[in-house]
């Protein structure tokens, strides 16, 4: 201890000279930096492990509910916003609407929680109406067409207009649609604007809850449609094309977050991730048009 002291006075008085490397104020000064330093090293431990506290406290686990159209798109942007948020996604699927039990409005109406809601526009619109989603929360995602596959190795038929989408329909066996916003304009609007709809009805069929092209891709159907969205993924079948604009039918996207939501902050998030700049060129890679903004 005389040495320390000694030292630490040599160093405060001003007309004391450095000490030679090895001698007591030497030293005491390599014990000084060295305390320093090691207090430094703990503050920033200490920090680091409190922002990680923070973090983890503030990450949540959202449930999604989701249906088709979106679905390819959300698979890529939903692990991104879950990485760059440390939130978790629990994710279910289900149609718009139908009867299915697992559609999303069915799924509600029993009572299922969820975060976020993903969906037809005017299937939204009437959960809105219903007072199940916060009608200040909706946001726009995307706009989905019509298009249609064939078995894999199928010759591809042409359908660029109204006549040779008709002549198509006509000559088929077997037609699929889905059970969701597309298939329902299928059935009720379409066939009777290409003046077919009783040639369709014994061999037009609904597909409840299952992707269309997986029944294509069986053999179980000659010709599918949904939207191109939901085609895309599924292997076993080749896409042909969209439908024609003047018979197509667009059907827009739309997310929102139901009233009861346990996290509505962190929802808010993911809603706005999703409908992101940056996140357009996912959306557009799986079959989905951007929306104007």
């Amino acid at each position: 201890m005389d040495d320390v002291r000694c030292s630490l006075r040599a160093w405060r008085d001003p007309g004391a000279l450095p000490a030679p490397f090895g001698s007591p104020a030497t030293g005491c000064l390599i014990k000084e930096k060295t305390m320093k330093l090691l207090h430094k090293h703990q503050l920033a431990v200490l920090f680091l492990g409190c922002m990680a506290v923070s973090v983890a406290a503030q990450a949540e686990e959202l449930k999604v509910m989701t249906s088709g159209g979106f679905t390819a798109a959300y698979k890529l942007l939903g692990p991104q916003y879950a990485t760059s948020s440390g939130d978790t996604l629990d994710t279910i699927l289900g149609p718009s609407m139908g009867k299915a039990p697992e559609a999303i409005p069915n799924r509600l109406a029993r009572g299922e929680h969820a975060d976020v809601v993903i969906m037809v526009g005017y299937a939204l619109d009437d959960l809105i109406k219903q007072g199940k989603v916060d009608p200040a929360s909706r946001v726009e995602l995307a706009d989905s067409r019509i298009g249609m596959v064939v078995k894999e190795g199928a010759a591809k038929p042409a359908i660029g207009t109204d006549s040779e989408l008709k002549d198509t329909l006509l000559k088929a066996k077997s037609v699929a649609y889905s059970d969701s916003a597309s298939g329902v304009y299928i059935e009720k609007e379409l066939f009777k604007k290409l003046g077919i709809e009783k040639e369709l009805a014994p061999k037009g069929k609904m597909i409840e809850r299952i992707p269309v092209a997986s029944v294509v891709a069986k053999g179980d159907y000659e010709v599918g449609f949904q939207q191109v969205a939901e085609l895309l993924p599924v292997p076993g079948v080749t896409f042909v094309a969209k439908i024609p604009e003047d018979v197509q039918s667009v059907t827009r996207y739309a997310a929102g977050i139901p009233v009861n939501a346990e996290h509505p902050k962190q929802a808010k998030a993911l809603l706005d991730y999703l409908a992101s700049p940056k996140a357009q060129a996912t959306v557009q890679s799986t079959g989905l048009d951007s929306v104007p903004r």
